[in-house]
C-alpha cells in the first residue's frame, strides 16, 4: 500500500487527504485547486531549499497563473502576529487577491499560519497544505485548526478554516532529524490510545519499523491517524463535543511548551510527557490500572520520547493549564484514560489529586 487517500467529511466543504510518496511533486493533485489562480507557497528557512523549487514547478505544471514564494524563520519561537503579518505583506505587496490558493509545506507552525493567514486574508482564501513533517501528516494539516502562539499560550489566537486539499508525502519525511521524526510518533501512539487499541498494538508491535521509517509501516501509520481524526472532526468539527478527546495530553503539553519558552520542548516531546501524566492521574483517580500507565509511557520511551515533565512549581502548571481552551467555568478540562484505547473528557478532574500528582 504505497499510495492512498481518504477523505474528511464535512458535506460541501470535504476534502481528501492523500498520502503517498512523492506526491508533492505531483501536478495532478494540485491541477483542481490551483488551475489558473495564484498559488503563494508558504514555507520556512528549512525546507525551503529542499521542496519549494519542487513544489513551484508542481504548481506550474498545474496551471497556477504564477507562484509567490513566503519564506518564514523556522521554530515555534516564530509562530506570532510580527511573522504572520510577513505572510500579509507579501500577499498585498503582489496585490494577491481572493482567488490566491495558499500553500503551507512545512511542518505544524508553517501549516497553523499559513491556514490562520489564509482565514484571515480578504476575509478568508482557499489553502492546501502540503505537510513535510509527520507531526504535521498525522495531526496538525488535517481537522482545519489555524493559529498562531501568545506568550500567555498557545494556540491562543486563530480559527477554524479547512483546507481544500492534503497532500502528505512520505518520502518527505527521510530528511527529518531523529528528533523531530521521534515528535511525530507521539500524535501517532495518541490516537491509538483515546480510541483504537487495536492500533495502540500494532503501533507497540512495529515500533522497529516505525523507527526505521519503513515506507508500508509509515503508510499505515498516517492514514490509521488520519482515518481516526478525519471521524473525530466529521463529528464534531469545531470542538464542542467529541473532538476535544484529541487534546489528549494536551493541556499538560502546552503547559510545558509555554513555561518552557517556546521551542525548548518540540509540541509531541511536551505532548508525550502530557500523555504520561494524563495516564498516571488516570491511575491515580482508579480510572485506569497503574500498569496501564506504565505500558504507555514504557511504548512512548521506546519511540525515544521523553516521559518525564519539567519539574515546574505547582502554581506555574496550574497557571498555564488554567488558561487551556477546553476549560469551562473557570475550571480546568482534562482527557483522562477509562482504559487504553478510550478516552473521557473530564470536567471535574479533583484538584488535590492533580496537585499531588504535579508536585510529585
Amino acid at each position: 500500500m504505497s499510495r492512498t487517500e481518504i477523505t474528511v467529511q464535512l458535506g460541501e466543504r470535504s476534502y481528501p487527504i492523500h498520502i503517498g510518496s512523492g506526491l508533492l511533486r505531483e501536478s495532478g493533485l494540485y491541477a483542481p485547486h490551483v488551475r489558473g489562480q495564484l498559488a503563494a507557497v508558504v514555507t520556512n528557512e528549512t525546507v525551503a531549499p529542499l521542496y519549494a523549487e519542487q513544489v513551484e514547478a508542481a504548481l506550474a505544471g498545474a496551471g497556477a497563473r504564477g507562484t509567490l514564494r513566503i519564506v518564514l524563520p523556522d521554530g515555534e519561537a516564530f509562530k506570532d502576529w510580527q511573522h504572520l503579518d510577513r505572510i500579509f505583506a507579501a500577499l498585498l505587496a503582489a496585490r494577491a487577491g481572493r482567488d490566491t490558493v495558499l500553500v503551507a509545506v512545512g511542518g505544524g507552525v508553517v501549516g497553523d499560519m499559513a491556514g490562520f493567514a489564509a482565514a484571515s486574508y480578504q476575509r478568508g482564501i482557499a489553502h492546501l497544505q502540503v505537510p513535510t513533517t509527520l507531526l504535521a501528516q498525522v495531526d496538525s494539516s488535517v481537522g482545519g485548526k489555524t493559529a498562531i502562539n501568545h506568550p500567555l499560550g498557545k494556540n491562543m489566537i486563530g480559527a477554524f478554516h479547512q483546507p481544500a486539499a492534503v497532500l502528505a508525502d512520505t518520502a518527505s519525511l527521510a530528511t527529518l532529524p531523529p528528533r523531530e521524526y521521534a515528535a511525530g510518533l507521539a500524535e501517532v501512539v495518541k490516537y491509538g490510545a483515546i480510541r483504537d487499541p487495536a492500533f495502540l498494538a500494532w503501533i507497540e508491535a512495529h515500533a522497529p519499523e516505525l523507527l526505521a521509517r519503513e515506507p508500508g509501516a509509515l503508510v499505515h501509520a498516517i492514514r490509521r491517524s488520519c482515518e481516526i481524526k478525519a471521524e473525530v472532526v466529521a463529528a464534531d468539527e469545531r470542538e464542542q463535543g467529541v473532538r476535544a478527546l484529541l487534546n489528549f495530553g494536551h493541556t499538560f503539553g502546552h503547559a510545558i511548551e509555554s513555561a518552557a519558552g517556546y521551542g525548548n520542548w518540540l509540541h509531541g516531546e511536551a505532548v508525550a510527557a502530557g500523555m504520561v501524566l494524563a495516564a498516571r492521574l488516570s491511575a491515580r483517580l482508579g480510572r485506569i490500572p497503574a500498569a496501564e500507565a506504565d505500558r504507555l509511557a514504557g511504548l512512548l520511551a521506546r519511540l525515544q520520547l521523553p516521559v518525564e515533565a519539567p519539574a515546574f512549581p505547582v502554581d506555574t502548571w496550574l497557571e498555564y493549564m488554567g488558561r487551556d481552551k477546553k476549560n469551562q467555568g473557570g475550571r480546568i478540562t482534562l482527557v483522562l484514560l477509562d482504559s487504553l484505547g478510550r478516552a473521557a473528557v473530564v470536567k471535574d478532574a479533583p484538584e488535590r489529586a492533580l496537585r499531588e500528582l504535579l508536585a510529585a
